[in-house]
C-alpha cells in the first residue's frame, strides 16, 4: 500500500492547478482535470485518488462518465452532494460544447458527418431516443428535432410528427433520422427496418428525401445508406 501524501505537499509542478497554469490544460491527465473540480480530498485520499475512483467506475471512458447520475457520483467515497453537483455541471457543459461544435459544421455530406452531429444528443442515453435532422437542398442543416423517447429497447415513433415538423420548417427537402441502442448492439431490428421504409415512402409523397437512418451505440454507428438498406 502506498503512503498517502496530500496534494498540497507535492512539488508545485506536479500539483494539478499549478501544472495547468504553467503548462496548459492539455498537459493534464483526465484524473488531474477531475481533481481540480473535486478540489479537496479526504483524510486518506487525495483529490487525484478520488478522481481515479470515478474514472474506474466509468471504465476509464469519459462517455461512460457522462451516463453517471448524481446518485451514482455521490456513492463514490469522498464525493458529497456539492462535489457531485460540480461534476455533473461540468459534464453537462462538455455535452453542450459538443452540440455547439457540431452546429458549426452544418453541411452534412456523409454518414460520419451525421454521426458527429448527432452523437452529443444520443450517445449517453439510458433509453432509446429518436431524432430527425432536417436539411435543405444543399445539404445544409435546418434543424435537429427530438421526436420521441421510450424504454431500454424501443421507442414509439409517429412518422406524422416527422413530416409535420418538416412542413413547418422553411426550406426542408431532405431528412436523416437516427436513434440510439442503449444495449450497445448496432444491428438494426426488423421494426427499425420497417420504420425506415415507412418514412422513406411517406417522404416521397411530400417530396422529402430520406438520406439515411443511423443507429448509434457505444461511440459507433450503423448507417442504413452505407449498408444498402435505403
Amino acid at each position: 500500500m502506498h503512503e498517502y501524501t496530500s496534494i498540497k505537499n507535492w512539488a508545485s509542478e506536479d500539483r494539478p492547478r499549478e501544472k495547468l497554469i504553467q503548462k496548459g490544460p492539455e498537459s493534464l491527465s483526465n484524473a488531474e482535470l477531475l481533481a481540480i473540480l473535486i478540489n479537496t480530498g479526504t483524510a486518506n485520499k487525495s483529490a487525484i485518488d478520488i478522481a481515479k475512483d470515478i474514472l474506474e467506475k466509468s471504465q476509464q471512458n469519459l462517455l461512460e462518465m457522462g451516463k453517471l447520475s448524481l446518485t451514482d457520483i455521490k456513492k463514490i467515497k469522498g464525493i458529497g452532494e456539492k462535489k457531485a453537483v460540480t461534476l455533473m455541471a461540468s459534464l453537462e457543459l462538455g455535452k453542450r460544447r459538443q452540440v455547439a461544435l457540431a452546429l458549426e459544421r452544418p453541411k452534412i455530406l456523409s454518414s460520419t458527418d451525421s454521426f458527429n452531429l448527432l452523437s452529443p444528443y444520443l450517445l449517453d442515453k439510458h433509453v432509446e431516443e429518436f431524432f430527425v435532422v432536417y436539411l435543405n437542398a444543399g445539404n445544409f442543416l435546418v434543424s435537429i428535432e427530438p421526436i420521441s423517447n421510450g424504454g431500454l429497447t424501443s421507442t414509439v415513433v409517429d412518422s406524422r410528427i416527422i413530416f409535420k415538423k418538416a412542413l413547418e420548417l422553411s426550406g426542408v427537402t431532405q431528412l436523416i433520422v437516427a436513434h440510439n441502442h442503449p444495449s450497445g448492439n448496432l444491428t438494426p431490428s426488423e421494426p427499425d427496418k420497417r420504420l425506415t421504409e415507412k418514412i422513406k415512402e411517406g417522404g416521397k409523397l411530400l417530396d422529402l428525401k430520406l438520406l439515411d437512418h443511423l443507429i448509434l451505440a457505444s461511440n459507433q454507428f450503423f448507417s442504413f445508406a452505407d449498408n444498402g438498406l435505403l
